[in-house]
């Protein structure tokens, strides 16, 4: 779901820059309001959790490949604004590092997959958890849901931009992504629901902090 430089227009490349400038701004000031000593190491172990998962890349069509994003659980067990930092710190190492991302492309990667995938994957579990009571049923199947939505959402709105620029038609680009992504978001939701089922199982306490 990287997308490389060459592939977006100047207005989706300036556009997506600009709002992820200033989610990525926005998420430090909440992050320095209510960040506290145990948000700090488990914003460090789901980093580089989410590195490692997210080098693991599946080519699919119209020279795009897909990968599990891991923005669900970061949401889940600190919030959508901490998640949005994690993801962004992973993006940027990605894109500096290994070129996996271009650089001009990063404002859109880190919508897609830090804003859009940590808000929809958040909001989805805080759903279902409604709906269904605060119970390790609703949890897991929140998780899931989370994982799965924030997936497919964050695939949509990539297949989006990659149509808007003009690199391939949106009835190709969309079923391509979205598709493959629909299957992808079920292995993220089945890790998300594992990591979720031991920390309940272990370190209840980590889902009841406050979340940023």
């Amino acid at each position: 779901m990287h997308i490389p430089d060459g592939f977006l227009n100047v207005a989706t490349v300036a556009t997506t820059c600009a709002v992820s400038a200033g989610g990525v701004g926005n998420a430090v000031r909440i992050a320095n309001r209510k960040l506290g000593e145990k948000h700090v190491p488990l914003m460090g172990v789901l980093a580089a959790f989410i590195f490692a998962a997210q080098m693991l890349n599946f080519p699919i069509a119209g020279g795009t490949s897909g990968h599990v994003i891991g923005a669900a659980l970061a949401a889940i067990l600190l919030g959508p604004w901490a998640s949005v930092l994690i993801m962004s710190c992973v993006l940027i190492a990605q894109s500096l590092i290994f070129q996996d991302g271009g650089l001009l492309a990063l404002g859109a990667n880190i919508f897609n997959m830090g804003i859009v995938a940590s808000f929809s994957g958040y909001y989805l579990y805080r759903l279902v958890v409604s709906i269904m009571g605060e119970s390790r049923r609703s949890q897991l199947i929140g998780g899931f849901v989370g994982a799965w939505g924030s997936v497919f959402l964050a695939s949509v709105a990539c297949a989006l931009e990659l149509a808007l620029s003009g690199v391939s038609p949106l009835a190709v680009v969309l079923p391509a992504m979205a598709g493959v992504h629909a299957l992808i978001g079920i292995g993220e939701g089945l890790i998300t629901g594992g990591v979720l089922s031991l920390v309940l199982a272990t370190r209840a306490d980590l889902l009841k902090l406050r979340k940023i």
